[in-house]
């Protein structure tokens, strides 16, 4: 079916991709035009301002293949190789979970309070990390990962940032690889449990990090053993915050408050669900 994308005919490319795309997509129109301006090499809003001629037969070639590669599961991100999170644009591979604008709720908790080291444990593609950095110029950050594919991804992005003189990246499973305090510890962590994980969506655990979604447990796991952790590595009245599943907003309070944190506060994202946990640790308290 490939065959009848002729260059030249944007049109027509964009009615067989709505037509490839149908009940496969929720938006099959939208994501036709996002895929043809990836082929096409520009913006939406960049394919207004071309001519049938710049819809060459190769441009026409690898629309069909984004076509294909969608149909079969493959992140729009993934394609088109960046994710807008924030006020920035990240690069984004199969390595690293793709950022949400559920997470944006975590930025907005940890820039509600001041702060000079930022620690990000399970950095990714350093969109939360960076995007703090972005918008505290004086601030120094810590992102860690597992991943070294992930880390490199992350040093990317801060390169395109431009703040790669205030970012500094750490091989560590969790807290495992780091020194010193931070005024701010962030995580956006695995906290999908194995039973919830076997039900996603073939876009998400096909083609996106397992161990950044599930910790093959309960979904709990990594909280225990932060919050177990996180006191040593914050400074007095330092603040740990933390993404969350929409139904673990008390089971994650309560995890925070064994561990000794104070003003424990559960925020929700837009839709009204629960998203974030967020504690305050006075130095001194013991640590479980």
């Amino acid at each position: 079916m490939i065959g009848v994308l002729k260059a030249g005919a944007p049109r027509e490319a964009l009615a067989y991709g709505r037509g490839a795309l149908a009940g496969q997509v929720p938006d099959p129109g939208g994501e036709a035009r996002a895929l043809l301006a990836i082929a096409a090499g520009v913006t939406r809003a960049g394919l207004s301002g071309l001519d049938d001629k710049d819809f060459a037969d190769n441009v026409m070639a690898r629309y069909g293949t984004l076509i294909v590669r969608r149909r079969a599961g493959t992140p729009l991100s993934h394609l088109r190789g960046t994710r807008d999170f924030y006020k920035h644009t990240f690069k984004v591979t199969p390595d690293v979970l793709d950022p949400r604008a559920d997470t944006e709720v975590l930025v907005e908790a940890a820039l509600g309070g001041p702060f000079e080291r930022v620690l990000d444990l399970g950095t990714g593609s350093g969109c939360v990390l960076l995007s703090l950095l972005a918008e505290r110029g004086g601030v120094q950050g810590v992102g860690a990962d597992i991943s070294q594919a992930a880390l490199e991804v992350a040093r990317e992005n801060a390169k395109a940032l431009g703040v790669c003189a205030r970012a500094r990246f750490v091989h560590s499973d969790w807290l495992d690889g780091i020194e010193g305090r931070f005024d701010l510890i962030v995580s956006n962590p695995p906290y999908i449990s194995l039973a919830d994980y076997q039900e996603l969506m073939i876009d998400v655990r096909g083609f996106e990090p397992r161990i950044a979604l599930t910790d093959e447990g309960d979904g709990l796991s990594v909280y225990r053993l932060l919050c177990a952790q996180a006191g040593g590595y914050l400074t007095d009245l330092g603040r740990f915050i933390v993404e969350i599943g929409f139904d673990q907003g008390a089971a994650v309070q309560d995890i925070f408050d064994a561990a000794g944190f104070t003003e424990i506060q559960c925020l929700s994202d837009i839709e009204g669900r629960s998203r974030v946990v967020s504690g305050v640790w006075v130095g001194g308290r013991a640590v479980i």
